[in-house]
């Protein structure tokens, strides 16, 4: 199985306490950038985490929309022989958008407008990358600590199914 198979089947975890880490340093991102909004999602889409001026989007299509853009654009850098583009930028006449890969399974989506420049938002991005990523290996260890198979032991299916039994009554009767 190939390292991009094995992250696909792999789910991302993070506790409650890895979540509060992202969020201070989202926060504090956004504080030092003056960036609209900042929006961590996963490369399927699914957010994780946002903060800042985020109410006026809808999140759902934002997080869909940024992560096949990220797909398509993935398979621009293979036409290119590139392995991955890392970094997105989209400039509008009111907003621009940044997306930056964090890791191998995250994205990181930041708004700003006038009131900051790209190349602080692109300065800022990069240590809030690098940080992210100590975070993620860290809810990695924690992860690897009790795997999810370790809830699923031999036997679960026997004990669930007696149980069953016992309230429902046996089919076998």
């Amino acid at each position: 199985m190939s390292e991009d198979q094995r992250l696909k089947l792999q789910r991302l975890i993070f506790y409650k306490d890895d979540i509060e880490l992202i969020d201070k340093l989202l926060v504090l991102f956004l504080k030092r950038s003056q960036a609209k909004c900042a929006i961590l999602i996963d490369k399927e889409g699914h957010l994780i985490t946002m903060h800042g001026e985020t109410k006026t989007y809808d999140m759902d299509t934002v997080c869909t929309l940024l992560a096949s853009t990220f797909a398509a654009t993935r398979e621009w850098a293979k036409l290119l022989g590139e392995e991955e583009f890392s970094v997105l930028f989209h400039q509008g006449k009111r907003d621009s958008i940044q997306v930056t890969l964090v890791g191998e399974r995250t994205l990181l989506a930041v708004i700003f407008d006038e009131r900051t420049q790209l190349g602080m938002v692109r300065l800022l991005c990069n240590e809030v990358a690098k940080k992210l990523e100590d975070i993620f290996k860290q809810a990695e260890s924690k992860r690897t600590e009790f795997p999810e198979e370790s809830f699923v032991g031999e036997g679960f299916s026997d004990s669930a199914n007696k149980l069953l039994d016992d309230i429902f009554g046996s089919d076998s009767n």
